[in-house]
């Protein structure tokens, strides 16, 4: 199987700022753990859109997959009482 590209926005940099750095480490290496795998067991499929939610204790990784590219796009990350609101 072909390696995914992963792509961060500009808004994830910004969003893993306050976020404790020992957390911040477990955030992006299950980040990186996409480009093996963009649809692991533990993701879900948000219902209403094209994007997929991975659990990180407390966090939520919000992402997108493009197969046509082999790219997988990392929209958002925060507090799971937060990362849904728009």
């Amino acid at each position: 199987m072909a390696q995914y590209e992963i792509v961060l926005r500009q808004s994830v940099r910004q969003d893993l700022a306050p976020i404790p750095k020992r957390d911040v480490r477990r955030i992006l290496t299950v980040i990186a753990r996409l480009a093996d795998d963009p649809r692991p067991p533990q993701s879900r499929k948000l219902s209403g859109s094209e994007k997929y939610r991975l659990r990180c204790g407390a966090y939520r990784v919000l992402y997108e997959i493009q197969d046509a590219v082999l790219i997988v796009c990392v929209v958002k990350v925060g507090h799971r009482r937060e990362v849904y609101r728009s």
